[in-house]
């Protein structure tokens, strides 16, 4: 990737990126820049970033489609948003989850969507994969030995191919039959 981009870590934890603006809320991660991202307007001008990456932080604040009007507001045109939330089947696993998202979450941004579903800002999705598992490095801690991992991994690859044949079925469907899906991801481009 370009090292020439403007790039955002949105709620970056202590996954701090190099060539990134890392912004989290926490002081204790030692972010770039503190901010609450349920107060609006974020500490950037308009049209700051080509890239913003958002790894599970949606899911955490009050209201995630003010949240991407703002980060609409600070891409710039054509710029690269990267959004991983959990699926609404699995999107409450975590006590301070407030939402859950679903295959249509993307429909809010797109202006063909009913006047009273778009949200106001566009963005184009290029693309959009279900996870049924998305935290491999989480199980050792859960008491996964690597047998098991690497089993999980195999059923992973199969079951997401498979959800990702019919997105839609996947989510309105048979998402319950599989114990539900990790992760949703959303590649998005900033259209203005």
């Amino acid at each position: 990737m370009d090292n020439n981009l403007t790039k955002l870590n949105l709620g970056c934890g202590e996954e701090k990126k190099a060539g990134y603006v890392n912004l989290d809320w926490q002081s204790l991660t030692e972010p770039d820049v503190r901010h609450d991202l349920n107060k609006f307007p974020y500490p950037f001008a308009d049209n700051t970033f080509d890239l913003i990456e958002a790894s599970h932080i949606l899911e955490h604040l009050d209201k995630p489609f003010a949240v991407m009007k703002e980060l609409h507001r600070i891409l710039k045109p054509g710029g690269k948003l990267l959004i991983k939330v959990p699926h609404f089947s699995r999107g409450f696993t975590h006590a301070e989850h407030a939402h859950g998202f679903d295959v249509t979450f993307p429909l809010y941004f797109n202006r063909q969507f009913t006047r009273s579903g778009f949200y106001g800002v566009e963005f184009k999705l290029a693309k959009m994969r279900l996870h049924w598992l998305a935290f491999f490095h989480l199980l050792p801690y859960l008491g996964y030995g690597k047998i098991s991992i690497f089993i999980l991994r195999m059923i992973n690859a199969i079951i997401s191919f498979l959800a990702n044949l019919n997105q839609g079925f996947c989510s309105r469907i048979w998402c319950y039959w599989v114990g539900g899906f990790d992760e949703v991801e959303f590649n998005f481009i900033c259209v203005k």
